[in-house]
């Protein structure tokens, strides 16, 4: 069985938690019926495809992470492992390794929020709520939520605005019928109308991330298109050398049609600095 990980000395400390174990054993095997969920578990939806693979790993295996849990009056609460709890489950054990870890109720649910997104057990759309938590629930500045997940504050910031998105749009992301990349390609539009359409069209289509990027700005430009007139379908050629200049650059690139032969190569740059490396990589 693995060493149990402990939170850092400084996460322990912010969070007021002490870590404990039954008789002062690492971890100890507790009966699976004497096991609940957390309540307010960030972790709001289980594949059942995914669990079937991890039930199979554990009867293989076994279960290599114990979980964390806080000690009730008369159960034990998941603070961390509901997952392997629920395979566990599915592959019929009746003991499971567990740590116990001492805390108020709401230092176990910001412990909740931020192991599960260390983890990275969470889809976007449990992330970003887990991300709203963590500020709304327990005042948490966003750039203090960043430190505390080991993320960019720009990460954070562009997660939480996917909440913006409709709620359809936020299920298709859940669902897995639309990507992350889907999702921050929609965002631009607002409105939740052309959002829709431009929602029916990525589903009817199958449209790529650089599709929808395209299609987001026609209808940016031009929300009500003439009926029945069918959306030019991108210049596999032209995104081809978006890309590489992207990646040449490391800024976005657009290379825009203005005519049948003519149109305007842009690159974009976010501060004096970008541009000057920008500039020195042209080599004017």
């Amino acid at each position: 069985m693995a060493r149990v990980g402990g939170l850092g000395k400084g996460m322990a400390a912010l969070l007021h938690v002490k870590e404990t174990t039954e008789d002062n054993r690492e971890y100890f095997l507790c009966p699976i019926e004497m096991i609940r969920p957390n309540k307010s578990q960030p972790r709001k939806s289980f594949a059942a495809d995914k669990l079937e693979e991890l039930a199979d790993s554990i009867r293989e295996q076994g279960i290599i992470q114990p979980l964390v849990v806080t000690k009730k009056e008369n159960c034990y609460e998941i603070v961390a492992g509901e997952r392997r709890w629920r395979a566990a489950q599915k592959a019929g054990l009746r003991e499971v390794p567990v740590v116990i870890r001492e805390a108020s109720e709401n230092a176990v649910l910001e412990l909740a929020l931020i192991e599960n997104i260390q983890r990275q057990d969470l889809n976007a759309i449990e992330e970003a709520q887990a991300y709203r938590s963590l500020v709304e629930q327990f005042a948490i500045s966003q750039e203090d939520v960043a430190k505390r997940v080991g993320k960019s504050r720009v990460a954070v910031t562009n997660s939480l605005r996917l909440l913006k998105l409709p709620e359809e749009i936020q299920r298709d992301i859940v669902e897995e019928r639309l990507s992350m990349g889907h999702a921050r390609a929609l965002l631009p539009l607002e409105n939740p109308e052309l959002i829709a359409k431009a929602r029916h069209e990525i589903l009817q289509r199958q449209l790529s991330v650089r599709a929808t990027e395209e299609l987001v700005r026609r209808l940016k430009l031009n929300p009500h298109p003439l009926p029945g007139k069918r959306p030019q379908q991108p210049d596999l050629l032209l995104s081809s050398l978006e890309d590489q200049l992207q990646k040449r650059f490391q800024s976005r690139v657009a290379i825009r049609k203005t005519g049948a032969k003519a149109g305007k190569l842009e690159i974009h740059f976010c501060d004096a600095d970008e541009l000057t490396r920008i500039i020195d990589l042209l080599d004017l």
